[in-house]
């Protein structure tokens, strides 16, 4: 059984739950900045971004959020914001915000800002003066899918890398990319934020403080991790556990203990969750009959689908389908007098 298992695993080998979580995070037009200020400053965005990544390419600052103690990120680390709650970068905690930033880039001065911190200094770059003592770069992605809201979920509201823990290289991009006007352009500012975003929580979720989520450290495990890339490699199987624990090559009821014990659930009830986030991204992302979505990730018919979605999720595939499309228009321009960024 050992030998067995090696095999198993070895064929495996660089496929993981985590690409599959990180295929359904795509950034599809993220809004890019390049802010340049000098002490005292302090930005808070509100863009209700889904999530969202920033860098200090020049100074330091401090994160502030409702529910985190205060974070500090120095030169070259990266911070990741998930979920659409305001928050506030700063050069010192007590420092009050002269910009506010709005869904789509929108700048708003505060009262008491310098009249020139909103002021173009170049492609996607705004800010005092180009030699400002403070350099942040940030991008953010406007719309999540329920496979990214997986990984999401499992992330907390701010995380902060340390510059020596992430491809320097990859931020290294940033401002000739952020303040490049190019043909296609937006598309690899979008690649770069991919990129950007997932070599970051692959150097978070191999630092102790991460307590990675069960999913991501079940995966070297030579049972439990080979079990659940049999299942994210094909969710439309008629899996059960004793297949599955045929396959994997224990018995039924170690395949259980061990499954349920590193992941946090049983097997089939870990299927149930992935295969219906891969059907609502499929129901918003493409016009795919209902029937033709449930078959897709292993239900037998559209009615089984709908049962299944109505238990878990509350709702129906349809309604879903109505009610969160995958993609939104662009923000109009504002006309009250604020900059768009």
């Amino acid at each position: 059984m050992a030998v067995r298992l090696g095999l198993m695993s070895e064929t495996l080998k660089g496929m993981d739950v985590l690409d599959d979580l990180l295929a359904g995070t795509r950034a599809r037009g993220g809004v890019f900045n390049l802010t340049i200020m000098d002490p005292p400053w302090a930005l808070e965005i509100v863009d209700e971004a889904a999530l969202s990544l920033a860098t200090m390419v020049r100074g330091s600052a401090w994160v502030r959020r409702d529910g985190i103690d205060p974070m500090l990120m120095s030169p070259g680390d990266v911070a990741v914001f998930t979920g659409p709650s305001p928050y506030v970068v700063g050069d010192a905690l007590d420092t009050a915000a002269q910009l506010r930033i709005h869904p789509g880039g929108v700048c708003e001065p505060l009262p008491g800002a310098p009249v020139d911190y909103s002021a173009r200094l170049g492609v996607r770059t705004w800010g005092g003066r180009v030699e400002g003592a403070a350099m942040v770069a940030s991008g953010s992605y406007q719309l999540a899918g329920d496979v990214s809201r997986r990984l999401l979920t499992a992330l907390p509201s701010v995380l902060v890398v340390p510059a020596a823990d992430v491809a320097g290289t990859v931020m290294d991009m940033v401002i000739d990319e952020i303040q490049r006007d190019a043909p296609g352009q937006q598309s690899v500012l979008d690649r770069w934020l991919d990129l950007a975003l997932i070599t970051t929580l692959r150097a978070w979720f191999a630092r102790p403080e991460s307590q990675a989520p069960g999913w991501y450290q079940a995966q070297s495990d030579p049972v439990a991790g080979v079990a659940l890339r049999m299942l994210h490699d094909n969710p439309a199987h008629p899996w059960s556990v004793v297949e599955l624990a045929d396959r994997v090559g224990v018995s039924r009821a170690s395949l259980a203990r061990r499954f349920t014990s590193l992941v946090g659930e049983a097997p089939m009830t870990y299927l149930t969750g992935w295969r219906l986030a891969l059907a609502a991204d499929l129901l918003r992302s493409t016009n795919s009959t209902v029937e033709t979505v449930a078959r897709q990730v292993g239900y037998a018919n559209a009615f089984a689908l709908s049962v299944a979605f109505k238990r878990v999720r509350g709702t129906t595939p349809t309604a879903h389908r109505r009610s969160s499309p995958l993609s939104a228009p662009e923000p109009a321009a504002r006309r009250d007098g604020t900059h768009r960024r």
